[in-house]
């Protein structure tokens, strides 16, 4: 028979798919000796059983449970459901990969009506007791019958507010048992039933809403966001309870081994005495920093600097910490490897690798790739900063700048940044279901919470900019505006955040460039030590190219001609050659140009001096120079000297049905060849003149764009390099230059072996070789990939991420048919997919030679082609 359930003490961290990250870390801390409340896990493949079902517990795991159950009442001295000492559980979710806060939780489990006067006698705490039943009536009401969690907020608040008490701690007992009722009367009046007064009853609906959390909203959002497969479920973790609201000796926390936002060696939490589970993270209270901790509970602070010690030698890894302190007794309720900035990231790994705890090796995988673009990117000009308009100051959450204008819902700032806007998300406190608002804004604003707060922990997560626990500040969410003083901010309004500062300033403030620190710079040089693929740039001018270098680029795989013609002053020259209707007109047009390009080419040589420069011939539709507007096309008739309609007729005339798959490409260079013919000239003579004035080695690579036939590419590669070598010929230094092709076009993938013979690189143009192979255009199909991704189609955007079953084939196929005609044949991938880590990992385990991306994706490329290497050797 299938098992479903295991103790802490019959499970392991190895069982992680199996009891989820929570329960497999459950399972090791108790094995390792630290102070864990009993309970047990039940499994991920319960949880898929229960939805297999229709959401229904299988009469197997019902007794389980219950033995289970026995289990923890031998082991506690407690009877569940006891009236006078009874045994209370938490029931907590705990998926395989962490998911904070996007599931759901239960405490005090087992109380009633009568069990709470046993408690309260049996502690001699009645406060105690009706404020753990409060809180279980409150978690019920809202995860296990779908009760929105503000109507109960509501009653609380009214009490608090009717008797002028500013925190829950303030509530006496009859406040308590008023609340109660009303809690009670609220399930009654929303639900029609009463609330369940059988612990066994409450446990199993307990259970039942966590595995049907699964499917929540706000957790499926939360998988697409991060790339979590849907098809895990996740385990239930019911835990014997530990309670930090007894009084001023009790309390509960979070902590990290090290500074989360900065990965400075040192414990960094917070916590709350009086306290218990969500009142941390939620923002309710303002906690203290765990600091405090050493001067209010000595002993306890000791204990637990050890235990967090013990963790992180244990995990070699930073670790985020649950515990709670019951009337001076330490226990820990959770570990799990702490979510973290990227500046963080980078931080711990290179530390620890140094403190001896991880080898290089380990380091370099310890780093998310996509994390490190958040340190690539700009910050606040700090004479900018010094000029600000500073509106107040709160808890430097999570690093970075961020500006934009002010929104006050989610669903408010996701319409608006689909809008185009910049978007600050500024709460109250964030919940969960601001996921989607928090992943669309800039940056995000709370007058409430600390640095483990749901905004916090989310925010470092996303690598967003956030401020939290501002309390001069007063966010009204219902009339959409915030006040600080006598200021006013309304929805649509600009403000600044500098989540490094915690500061709220009014208005834009300009940002410089990033500053790369040290440790980042030894993580790249280690990623060079261990990667295989090249890692080249996509750069269409001299700054880009400065920026990729600084960055650690080795070359430029894609270099797009055609961005340079539309600069001012060469547009016209460009225009002109395009309407010319005979040869000689043609060539005048494109004599004006050829200075011009071979001027963007020799900076472009200059700044790379002796690395691989890939220059791609002019590629779009002719269409595209040309103006659309009435206007615009008189205004281009009169400076050309030309009719109007004569030129309306050009126009029409170059006008295509789907001009992606229309007159471009090599098929322009096959109709007019003495536009390749400039362009090859221009190249060779910067090269050429480089090298005389730098003494530099130019490394110049001709590219061919989408070659579809054998033949096309005999032609173009025959006029090429009878341009190339009159000009070599002519010159006193010496040129290393070739030809070769991109491999764009799915027939050309498949015959690569002859193309290959005309060729000296491939480089895979996988933007056109996506849309060529789904037939789909992908300048349109954003209106429908969503749906696709939806409905599960398509996991991923195969523009964003590469294809691997289908493109990949092809790419696949035509390295190994290239390599059957040419050994040594140079390939690598220019489209977008080149800067994404997993379509990096594919580039490498096919063979490819290098990877060229965006200037600022180069580190991420470096880093994710070392951990290719390292995971595939």
């Amino acid at each position: 028979m299938k098992k479903y359930i295991y103790s802490f003490d019959e499970g392991k961290k190895e069982m992680k798919s199996l009891l989820g990250g929570k329960g497999a870390n459950l399972a090791e801390m108790s094995h390792i000796g630290l102070p864990v409340p009993p309970g047990f896990t039940i499994t991920t493949e319960a949880c898929l059983k229960y939805l297999e079902m229709g959401e229904e517990l299988e009469d197997q795991i019902k007794e389980g449970i219950f033995d289970y159950i026995e289990e923890l009442e031998e082991k506690q001295n407690k009877k569940f459901g006891d009236l006078e000492d009874p045994l209370l559980v938490s029931v907590r979710s705990g998926a395989v990969i962490s998911m904070p806060g996007m599931m759901d939780t239960i405490l005090n489990l087992g109380l009633n009506d009568k069990s709470v006067e046993g408690l309260a006698k049996k502690t001699s705490n009645p406060r105690f007791a009706y404020d753990s039943y409060r809180r279980l009536i409150q978690m019920f009401g809202n995860v296990v019958l779908g009760i929105p969690a503000y109507e109960f907020d509501n009653f609380l608040e009214d009490r608090k507010e009717k008797n002028g008490y500013d925190n829950d701690t303030e509530l006496e007992v009859q406040d308590l048992k008023d609340i109660i009722e009303k809690f009670k009367n609220l399930i009654k009046k929303r639900k029609n039933i009463e609330f369940p007064q059988k612990p066994e009853e409450q446990l199993l609906m307990a259970v039942e809403a966590v595995f049907s959390s699964w499917n929540n909203s706000r957790a499926r959002s939360y998988r697409n966001i991060n790339d979590i497969p849907h098809d895990l479920g996740t385990a239930v973790n019911v835990q014997t309870m530990v309670f930090g609201n007894i009084g001023e000796n009790s309390g509960t926390g979070v902590a990290f081994t090290r500074n989360p936002a900065t990965g400075e060696n040192k414990v960094f939490g917070e916590f709350l005495l009086n306290a218990q589970g969500e009142d941390v993270v939620a923002g309710i209270r303002t906690p203290k920093d765990i600091s405090e901790l050493k001067r209010l509970m000595p002993e306890v602070y000791e204990e637990f600097v050890e235990l967090t010690e013990t963790l992180e030698k244990h995990y070699k890894d930073m670790q985020d910490i649950e515990f709670t302190i019951q009337e001076g007794d330490l226990y820990v309720l959770q570990t799990r490897t702490g979510k973290r900035t990227a500046d963080a990231a980078v931080n711990i790994a290179v530390d620890m690798e140094e403190e001896g705890l991880i080898d290089k090796e380990t380091a370099i995988l310890r780093v998310d790739p996509e994390d490190i673009s958040q340190l690539l990117h700009p910050n606040f000009k700090k004479d900018e900063l010094e000029k600000a308009d500073m509106l107040a100051k709160g808890l430097a959450a999570s690093p970075g700048a961020a500006t934009g204008k002010v929104y006050f819902t989610s669903e408010d700032a996701v319409q608006a940044a689909e809008d185009g806007e910049d978007v600050i998300l500024v709460r109250k406190e964030t919940s969960p279901e601001d996921i989607e608002g928090m992943v669309k804004a800039e940056g995000i604003l709370t007058s409430r919470g600390g640095m483990t707060s749901h905004a916090a922990v989310v925010a470092r997560g996303m690598g967003k900019c956030c401020v939290a626990g501002v309390g001069d500040i007063r966010v009204d969410e219902d009339a959409k505006k915030f006040y600080v003083d006598d200021r006013v901010f309304s929805e649509g309004d600009y403000i600044s955040l500098n989540g490094s500062l915690g500061e709220v300033y009014a208005g834009v403030i300009e940002t410089t460039d990033a500053h790369l620190s040290d440790n980042f710079m030894m993580l790249m040089e280690w990623s060079d030590e261990y990667r295989q693929l090249g890692i080249y740039t996509n750069a269409d001018t001299p700054k880009d190219a400065g920026v990729a270098l600084d960055f650690g680029a080795e070359g430029i795989g894609l270099c797009r001609t055609e961005h340079m013609f539309f600069e001012s002053g060469r547009i016209i020259s460009v225009r002109e050659m395009i309407v010319a209707n005979t040869k000689k007109k043609r060539k005048k047009a494109l004599d004006k140009l050829f200075p011009y390009q071979k001027d963007d080419f020799k900076e472009i040589f200059k700044v790379m001096e002796d690395k691989a420069v890939t220059i791609r011939l002019l590629d779009p539709p002719l269409h595209e120079f040309l103006p659309q507007n009435e206007n615009d096309i008189k205004s281009l008739a009169k400076e050309l000297s030309i009719p109007v309609e004569s030129l309306k007729r050009t126009i029409e005339d170059l006008e295509e049905m789907n001009p992606m798959l229309g007159h471009r490409g090599c098929r322009l260079g096959i109709s007019y060849p003495e536009i390749y013919k400039m362009q090859v000239k221009a190249i060779i003579s910067a090269a050429l003149e480089v090298n005389e004035e730098m003494g530099y080695d130019v490394q110049a690579d001709i590219m061919i764009p989408l070659i579809g036939t054998e033949k096309e590419l005999v032609i173009l590669r025959e006029q090429a390099l009878e341009v190339a070598e009159e000009l070599i010929d002519q010159a006193s230094v010496d040129l290393s230059y070739t030809i070769g092709t991109m491999i764009e076009i799915p027939r050309a993938a498949l015959l690569a072996d002859d193309i290959a013979k005309h060729a000296d690189f491939f480089s895979f143009g996988t933007n056109d070789l996506t849309q060529m192979t789904y037939g789909f255009s992908r300048d349109d199909a954003g209106k429908f990939i969503n749906q696709y991704m939806d409905k599960e189609i398509f996991q991923k955007d195969p523009f964003a991420t590469l294809d691997q079953k289908g493109v990949g084939k092809l790419v696949d196929m035509a390295v190994k048919l290239g390599r059957q005609t040419k050994k040594d044949l140079k390939i690598g991938i220019c489209g977008e997919h080149g800067g994404e880590p997993s379509s990096i990992d594919f580039c490498h385990r096919v063979g490819l030679d290098y990877v060229s991306c965006s200037p600022y994706r180069v580190p991420i490329a470096r880093l994710a082609a070392a951990q290719s290497a390292i995971n595939n050797d």
